[in-house]
């Protein structure tokens, strides 16, 4: 059985059988199927009187409240961290906890589906985003490009984004076990690098060089955003299993809310690779 290489949904529980447990007051009961076009190979989900089951325009619906509530608090985050430079760190590192602690709260409580927290984390994470990208490219803290550089970013994200969707849905690169293993370990890869570079920091001016603007910091996001833009085949393909296994309509803030942490990691990885060239 494949799983996601994002968090979310690779932790949708399970129940005994193989297939998803229950969002809400649904039950489950199908398994997944082994790539786009493929039906179901088992019972679908019993969504009950009181429920319907999830519709791709329920994923398109709840992925763009999500994006739109981030999008909104990141304006308002930038706008005042460009009035009053101090509070950038502050949106950047409380953003960034919060948000960290609603997609654990999320994954391991089994509330992936709770719209609360997820419009919550996408309040946190725009905080993050707005304050990040202003320490990225505004003269205040040393940076260049301004709002041309944050909009590439964002053109970029979003390329990329319809770019992985549209390779799935044609069926260019096909989800399989190996491919799932293949980018989970690339991921688990990058973060180990990631830390061990926070770690050396603390030592050593630059760390291991991984965020230093030099080569091989260029090299390590490249690395980073490939990994990000191949994690959405993961993404597309458990939401595309959800709506065929007939989940409950409310498991769509599960996968709005998955989208969401792969797309705020791509966007700050082609941001930060922007900024290295900027800054030459």
């Amino acid at each position: 059985m494949r799983t996601s290489s994002n968090p979310v949904f690779r932790n949708l529980p399970k129940q005994q059988g193989g297939g998803y447990a229950t969002f809400g007051t649904a039950t489950a009961g199908a398994t997944q199927a082994t790539q786009f076009g493929q039906p179901p190979t088992a019972e679908p989900y019993r969504t009950g009187p009181a429920t319907r089951a999830m519709t791709i325009d329920d994923v398109v619906t709840k992925t763009g409240i999500t994006l739109g509530v981030l999008t909104v608090s990141a304006i308002i985050s930038y706008v005042l961290s460009k009035g009053n430079p101090d509070l950038a760190p502050m949106f950047v590192i409380g953003g960034g906890i919060v948000g960290l602690v609603l997609v654990l709260v999320a994954t391991f409580g089994r509330k992936m589906d709770n719209p609360a927290i997820v419009l919550a984390y996408a309040v946190a994470e725009g905080l993050f985003l707005g304050a990040l990208s202003l320490m990225f490219t505004g003269v205040e803290f040393g940076g260049v490009g301004g709002t041309a550089l944050i909009g590439q970013a964002v053109v970029g994200t979003f390329g990329v984004f319809f770019g992985m969707l549209v390779v799935y849905k044609t069926g260019a690169i096909r989800v399989t076990p190996r491919l799932t293993r293949m980018i989970i370990g690339a991921l688990i890869g990058v973060v180990v690098l990631a830390l061990g570079n926070l770690v050396a920091s603390f030592f050593v001016d630059g760390g291991l060089g991984l965020r230093d603007g030099g080569p091989i910091a260029i090299i390590f996001s490249l690395v980073c955003i490939g990994i990000a833009a191949f994690s959405f085949l993961l993404d597309f393909d458990q939401a595309d299993q959800l709506i065929r296994a007939q989940a409950p309509e409310k498991a769509a803030w599960g996968v709005a809310l998955g989208l969401t942490i792969t797309l705020v990691w791509l966007y700050v990885e082609i941001l930060r690779l922007l900024s290295y060239f900027n800054n030459d």
